[in-house]
């Protein structure tokens, strides 16, 4: 048997464990492997062949594994494995509760500390809130001063 065909099998079950890797999630165990399979490989080369044989292994496995690495992900985003489909509010899918801007400009009290964020209660419904990086002490009386995304942001009555 030929002294290259070992490391050369080597090599080539650490490509493919590499591109395991990004389809299957093994939590880092099939990389070690993959690094496993590389470095014996290399200190295969590195006792058997010329020192510019091993430099050409290593520039090679330089180049090659980022490449896999990069069609690896581009295989990935087009597979089964994916979500190829975009969620959209036509759908149903809405980020933002719908009724959080009824609360604008109305008034309620802190139920704890916000510092800046905690709990009020604001038109007997009780939210998480959030003030402009204000302290306020607990039973304050709040106003909601602007409903962004999901946060309600909530400013001293006196205040506003």
């Amino acid at each position: 048997m030929s002294p290259w065909i070992l490391p050369l099998v080597l090599q080539i079950m650490a490509m493919v464990t590499v591109v395991a890797e990004i389809f299957i999630p093994s939590m880092g165990l099939l990389s070690i492997i993959a690094l496993s399979l590389i470095g014996y490989s290399l200190f295969l080369v590195f006792t058997t062949f010329s020192m510019s044989v091993f430099y050409v292994v290593i520039g090679v496995d330089l180049i090659v594994l980022p490449v896999l690495f990069i069609l690896g992900f581009k295989a990935l985003e087009v597979s089964p494995l994916s979500l190829k489909k975009k969620l959209s509010a036509s759908q149903g899918v809405v980020s933002q509760s719908p009724n959080l801007k009824n609360y604008l400009n109305c008034t309620g009290h802190s139920l704890s500390t916000l510092r800046p964020s905690g709990t009020a209660l604001i038109d007997g419904v009780r939210l998480d809130v959030v003030t402009d990086g204000e302290f306020i002490e607990a039973d304050t009386p709040l106003r909601v001063c602007k409903v962004t995304g999901n946060q309600v942001i909530v400013c001293r009555l006196e205040n506003f």
